[in-house]
């Protein structure tokens, strides 16, 4: 939908959003006195230095530094932009995002022209296999896999003609590069991507084209064929199926996780529309924690062959980072030979539920294949487990499932004390630090950060002579950019302030300011706020001062400035 996101919706939805709730469902999170901590999902750490405070509504790494708003980490933990942060964060609160098409809309951008592009060539797609002759050989194979036009239609599976240039033909070269769909060459020519294929379009959870599958319709190879990496297609972040999945139901109670396109599709058509599949890819944790958005249990189901279980074991090794309390993955192992097509076509709906409702728990299979070789009933092979297990369970979550694997593997081992996971930390420590660290500020950075962080001083400020004309150093037109902004939304707060500047020069600082660490509060920030605005004033009589003395002392003064200056000594005097 055309038209830019109003300002007023992106200051409520910031007052509607905990970023406690909010960072927690991505990054699980403890309690340590005002403030909730984890280790920094933007860097490698063994201690959390990662804080969420919910009285500022901030989040901060005492480690990185990386730090901001609810948008700002939908951002960086998701790797989306601005649109796509407001849309998610919307998402979460269970409100719509507004447009304001009283507003003439910006310049399409290359992102912008890359889906116009992608889902031109899929309804391309779509009509070929409907209209092209040479697509018979196309709907008799999809035939041949059972597959109705209704399941067709739903997932959008089109025909890419057998042509080097069946698109290049329609549209710009350069768009169908920047979008995967075109191969271009050393001479500087190019050729369309897919050819003869069975085409699967792949669409994010908004249903937007991000790339496609083809499949080959005789024995050339690659059998499959994927969009390559693009600025809209991340394979390692995205899955196949979520958007019709969540179109049926957008909370379902699992997903199952499969390997290819016809899976997920077979299923479908046989009644089990809650299946995606990752894309020619392994399973990451980018992955779970995208379906962990929608659902509490993921149950991997891969083919029932060697590859399928090693998959199967990376997949369940990649869950363990993701798994908090109140998530649940199983491992639903297939008979040698078959996988979720041919399994639901042969066995049934009845019995392919059955299985996924049964599937093993993760914590049953994980210590079940440590196991495998080693004899518990020795020294060796119980120590030879722990080692094993040490490097895994460390990367769980803090909580309750971390203590109860914990447990497994103390009977297991028969150890009574297993002391490797660390022991819950809190910030004092590293707030110290930083307070130690911290160089004196000067006045008006002060003046500027505590302000940030306590929009409602603005009454302290107003009840001060500020004469902006006598402070001219560094700062002052930061100041009085935020004092502005503050007296045209007096209920404002520090991450609405942080919005007025993303993208602006002074983003960086803001930043650095609004994480700094007064160790005061109530009655003590007023204080300290006005004394600060107090020496603010002065450092600005100084300056003048010394600007007047220095003037006389070069060229002499004018008549008004003689009379400034002796009035400034006076006063100096009195003092």
């Amino acid at each position: 939908m055309a038209g830019r996101i109003p300002r007023s919706f992106i200051d409520d939805l910031l007052v509607r959003v905990d970023i406690v709730d909010l960072v927690d469902s991505y990054v699980p999170l403890k309690k340590s006195g005002s403030s909730y901590v984890a280790r920094c999902p933007f860097h490698t750490e063994k201690t959390p230095s990662f804080a969420v405070t919910r009285n500022k509504q901030l989040y901060h790494c005492f480690g990185c530094g990386a730090g901001g708003n609810a948008i700002s980490f939908l951002m960086d933990y998701s790797h989306l932009n601005f649109v796509e942060a407001i849309e998610d964060l919307a998402d979460f609160v269970g409100v719509t995002v507004p447009r304001d098409s009283s507003r003439v809309p910006e310049k399409k951008n290359n992102v912008s022209e890359i889906f116009q592009v992608l889902e031109q060539v899929a309804s391309f797609y779509i009509q070929q296999l409907r209209e092209n002759e040479a697509a018979k050989t196309a709907v008799a194979y999809l035939k041949s896999r059972g597959l109705s036009g209704e399941v067709a239609r739903e997932f959008q599976i089109g025909f890419a003609p057998d042509s080097w240039d069946a698109l290049l033909k329609r549209f710009k070269t350069r768009q169908l590069i920047d979008a995967g769909l075109a191969v271009s060459k050393d001479s500087g020519s190019a050729y369309d991507r897919f050819r003869g294929r069975v085409v699967f379009p792949i669409r994010d959870r908004r249903g937007r084209v991000l790339g496609f599958g083809g499949r080959v319709l005789d024995d050339s190879l690659p059998k499959y064929l994927n969009s390559p990496e693009t600025a809209v297609f991340h394979k390692g972040r995205e899955v196949y199926g979520l958007y019709e999945l969540l179109s049926r139901n957008s909370k379902p109670e699992r997903i199952v996780v499969v390997e290819g396109y016809m899976d997920v599709i077979a299923l479908a058509q046989f009644g089990v529309g809650y299946a995606v599949a990752t894309l020619g890819t392994a399973t990451s944790k980018e992955h779970l924690e995208l379906l962990f958005r929608f659902t509490s249990e993921v149950v991997f189901c891969f083919d029932g062959d060697k590859a399928g279980r090693e998959a199967s074991w990376r997949a369940v090794i990649s869950a363990f980072p993701s798994l908090r309390d109140g998530r649940q993955v199983k491992i639903m192992q297939l008979p040698l030979g078959s996988d979720p097509d041919t399994f639901v076509r042969e066995r049934g709906l009845v019995e392919f539920e059955g299985r996924v409702v049964s599937a093993q728990a993760l914590s049953e299979y994980f210590f079940e294949r440590l196991s495998q070789g080693l004899n518990l009933d020795g020294m060796e092979g119980r120590a030879g487990l722990v080692n094993k297990a040490k490097a895994y369970l460390q990367t769980l979550p803090n909580g309750v499932f971390q203590e109860l694997m914990l447990e497994k593997l103390k009977a297991l081992s028969k150890l009574d004390k297993l002391d490797f996971l660390e022991k819950p930390t809190t910030l004092k420590h590293l707030r110290h630090k930083q307070q130690q660290e911290d160089t004196k500020l000067s006045p008006v950075r002060l003046v500027i950060t505590l302000l940030l962080q306590n929009p409602d001083l603005i009454e302290v400020f107003e009840k001060k002579e500020i004469k902006w004309q006598a402070l001219n150093f560094p700062g002052i037109d930061l100041l009085k950019k935020i004092v502005e902004i503050i007296k045209q939304h007096p209920d404002i707060n520090l991450p609405r302030l942080l919005e007025y500047f993303r993208g602006q020069d002074e983003e960086k600082y803001i930043n650095i300011m609004m994480n700094h660490d007064f160790f005061v509060s109530g009655s003590e920030i007023k204080d300290e706020f006005s004394g600060a605005i107090n020496r603010l004033i002065e450092q600005g009589i100084e300056q003048r001062l010394d600007e007047l003395i220095a003037k006389e002392r070069a060229s002499g003064l004018a008549l008004h400035e003689q009379k400034e200056l002796l009035g400034m000594l006076a006063k100096s005097v009195r003092k």
